[in-house]
């Protein structure tokens, strides 16, 4: 990344311009480097005279496009045709006519630029062989971890969209079991002719909202997530007025710090699905709090297992999606536990909060 003042200029080494132009960087500082090497050595045991010099430089200069051409026709035509095919008889008879090629071109450049001097075939052979594996194994490093690269970018953004793809799957099912439960609660209301009908169906309005539009978005601000979870907890409690035992405690440390939709919900849902009913003496309670990275959340709530059993059953969805969600979105960020402790069902969930 270059800086010039309050502008960044970001280098995209996928653009092919930007290629093009560093190959030809590299093939320039090869092409120099052994003159400026051979020029801080002194006088040479072989002396040569100024205009032989002058030819010799124009023979070695002329070959490095042969030996350009080379590389690019071991990484993009043999390599990609004959190696990775396994046809390895055919490549190493491919290679050895080519350094046939290489040492018939010297030959032929010998005889029109130093005419004075006999050609040696031997010499040549030996002189042209190091720059010429160098080029062939220069090639094939360069194709080898280039379709490497090319391969775990593919595999990257092929996970990344299995992931979204997942993600969303994960949130519609969640999605339709809430409906379910508020729809009953309204239901519920409705029997009771109940005055708070009216805020209760402005307060499911406000929710749909939240679900139909937030929820596209990647990340959604904790005072967005905080007044969702006290307009659902609102609503529960107008359900079930004071047969539960209700307590919530929310302290957040920013209402602008950020996490996924729809992470907390499912876990108060899942305590007034079984911590009600007919269970004895049924108690809730929700703890949300956050610091300047972390956030904290549990739920404990009384619990029945033949109750719960039944009503797993009936709906069909618990805690494992959004368990596999946060394996998805977090990883090693996040710690969730769920105990079932005599009557007491109870889940921490611990997150790292992007900073």
């Amino acid at each position: 990344m270059l800086k010039t003042g309050k502008r960044e200029m970001v280098l995209n080494f996928s653009d092919k311009r930007i290629k093009i132009a560093l190959h030809v960087l590299v093939w320039l500082v090869l092409m120099i480097l052994p003159y400026i090497v051979n020029s801080n050595r002194g006088t040479p045991p072989h002396r040569l005279s100024p205009e032989e010099e002058t030819q010799f430089f124009k023979l070695n200069f002329i070959s490095y496009f042969f030996l350009i051409a080379i590389f690019y026709l071991n990484s993009f035509v043999l390599i990609q045709n004959l190696f990775y095919r396994r046809k390895y008889l055919l490549y190493a008879g491919s290679i050895i006519l080519l350094y046939g090629l290489i040492l018939c071109v010297h030959f032929v450049l010998f005889k029109i630029l130093i005419q004075e001097m006999e050609f040696n075939w031997a010499r040549a052979g030996w002189f042209n062989l190091p720059a010429f594996l160098l080029t062939i194994a220069g090639s094939t490093t360069f194709i080898m971890v280039s379709d490497r690269i090319k391969m775990e970018k593919k595999d990257l953004e092929r996970d990344k969209e299995t992931m979204k793809t997942e993600l969303s799957f994960l949130r519609s099912q969640i999605s339709p079991h809430f409906i379910f439960n508020i729809l009953n609660n309204i239901v519920a209301l409705v029997r009771l002719k109940s005055t708070e009908l009216e805020p209760t169906v402005m307060k499911l309005s406000g929710l749909m909202q939240y679900m139909l539009y937030e929820t596209d978005e990647e990340k959604v601000s904790l005072g967005t997530e905080k007044e969702y979870l006290n307009s659902y907890i609102d609503l529960q409690k107008q359900r079930f007025g004071k047969k539960v035992k209700l307590s919530v405690e929310i302290n957040l440390f920013s209402d602008y710090q950020e996490i996924e939709p729809m992470l907390l919900i499912p876990f108060v849902e899942n305590a007034f699905k079984h911590g009600v009913g007919l269970i004895e003496d049924p108690q809730i309670s929700i703890k949300l709090s956050t610091d300047e990275k972390n956030l904290n959340f549990s739920v404990v709530n009384k619990y029945s297992s033949a109750e719960g059993e039944a009503k797993d059953r009936s709906s069909g969805i618990g805690l494992v999606n959004v368990s596999r969600r946060l394996n998805l979105l977090y990883g090693n960020n996040h710690s969730l536990t769920i105990k079932k402790e005599k009557d007491w069902f109870k889940v921490n969930l611990w997150l790292k909060l992007s900073v």
